[in-house]
């Protein structure tokens, strides 16, 4: 079938071609929450990471049309702007659009600057800057084609507020605040919105194995008087990427309860 067919297909089918999601990291956690929302409201969703979960088999086996998520094994600590722009590449061919990016994709790193091996900095600078980074020009030129589009940078309240143990971490997150700031200027002319979002302490893998006092002392300096869910970021993404905030880029909304007021 060729490219014009499938289209015509396509907007035969649903009235209109569906909007197009590229999501980083989206095999679990808040990465499949948020994946889970957009096919909900009808996306559909390209995405990838370094394996294929459980929990992102069952939600494409659950689709009548399975076919609306697509998944790509990708490292985004290796090759992230030939790689970026591959993947991309391949989207617009399968879909010919890109509406909406999500640069979730994230590590996790503890520890003393001082004592860090240089491996594991690099590492963590490539998966949580460099990648959305080369992930974002690759999803511009689409956008900027169509003139329009929305980027969401999922970042952290360690990009505001200073952790001990996680300087590179925050680091990289405080540069993807800049780039919510910087782009959002250079590409609102053309339509295109960015904004951030940065969850504060939420119940996922990454706080699964914390000792149980770190978890009462977290809850304790939290105004709301517990730690968030997967849920409270996805309702805050889903007024950020819908209508109602049009005129809202170049922030970065905080989703903590209060943590860092």
């Amino acid at each position: 079938m060729s490219s014009r067919t499938s289209r015509t297909s396509r907007v035969a089918e649903h009235g209109e071609e569906r909007r197009v999601a590229v999501v980083s990291g989206g095999s679990r956690g808040l990465g499949l929450g948020l994946i889970a929302h957009l096919l909900d409201e009808g996306y559909h969703v390209a995405t990838f990471s370094r394996t294929e979960s459980e929990g992102l088999t069952k939600l494409r086996a659950s689709l009548a049309d399975p076919d609306r998520l697509h998944w790509s094994q990708l490292d985004g600590a290796g090759d992230q702007a030939g790689a970026a722009a591959d993947f991309v590449r391949d989207i617009v061919r399968r879909r010919g659009r890109v509406d909406l990016l999500v640069n979730n994709a994230g590590i996790g790193l503890e520890g003393l600057l001082s004592t860090t091996p240089p491996t594991a900095l690099d590492r963590a600078l490539q998966v949580n800057l460099n990648l959305p980074v080369h992930l974002t020009r690759a999803c511009l030129k689409p956008m900027l084609a169509r003139g329009g589009g929305c980027v969401v940078n999922i970042s952290s309240i360690n990009a505001v507020r200073g952790q001990q143990g996680v300087a590179v971490y925050s680091a990289a997150k405080a540069g993807l605040d800049g780039l919510t700031r910087s782009l959002a200027k250079e590409v609102g002319p053309a339509g295109i919105r960015v904004v951030g979002l940065a969850p504060g302490y939420f119940d996922s893998e990454m706080t699964a194995g914390m000792p149980e006092d770190t978890r009462r002392r977290l809850t304790r300096r939290t105004p709301l008087g517990r730690l968030g869910t997967v849920d409270d970021v996805v309702d805050v993404f889903a007024f950020l990427i819908s209508d109602r905030a049009r005129f809202i880029t170049g922030q970065t909304i905080t989703v903590d309860g209060g943590y860092t007021c």
